[in-house]
């Protein structure tokens, strides 16, 4: 069974990184962990969590989306709602509530969804975030649980992967044959690369 340790990272594009760097690192106190680029492009990373990263590629033709409220049905060629991030203190909520009105910035009030409690608001792009605190005494991952009133079939299976339903699965290389093919990022460990956040 493959084993998961979380989102690694979620990717979004930005036209304006200046404003998008002072929102997540400086409003919601997510550290700049990576920052990569050339003219035309540039890559950033935030950390969000020990085992999760939040990146935007800054194109300069991007322009803010249209904000469109979390949930709320659309029609058409749509693949996104919106991003939920979890934080581990009641307080957290209600301070990031804080942090984001001084600055500016649209947030709903706290919702109570039963097993979680979450704000919503927009980030200087237009995209739509969560902030959810999990409620004391309801995990869903460790007791998952199904009320929808008219449940989608495959639901009806059960939590667990059904591992029947694919073909089984053959390796695809011998360890020795598993080729690497160089990529972007490779030049964080160039010695050549300025880092400028080394003293």
């Amino acid at each position: 069974m493959i084993k998961y340790k979380g989102i690694h990272h979620l990717s979004m594009a930005t036209g304006d990184l200046q404003a998008t760097i002072h929102f997540w690192r400086d409003l919601l106190e997510m550290r700049l962990v990576v920052g990569m680029g050339k003219p035309g492009y540039r890559h950033y990373f935030f950390e969000i969590s020990p085992n999760n990263l939040i990146s935007f590629f800054e194109w300069p033709d991007v322009e803010p989306t249209a904000e469109k409220d979390h949930g709320f049905p659309v029609k058409g060629p749509f693949t996104f709602d919106h991003v939920a991030f979890e934080v581990q203190r009641k307080e957290d909520l209600w301070m990031l509530k804080d942090k984001l009105e001084t600055g500016g910035f649209w947030v709903s009030e706290a919702i109570d969804h039963g097993f979680i409690h979450s704000i919503y608001s927009f980030d200087p792009n237009g995209i739509p975030v969560e902030f959810s605190y999990s409620v004391d005494g309801f995990n869903v991952r460790e007791n998952p649980t199904l009320v929808d009133s008219s449940p989608h079939e495959a639901a009806l299976e059960g939590p667990d992967p059904q591992r029947d339903r694919w073909p089984s699965v053959q390796p695809y290389a011998e360890p020795a044959e598993r080729d690497l093919f160089p990529g972007e990022g490779r030049e964080l460990f160039q010695e050549n690369k300025k880092n400028w956040w080394k003293r």
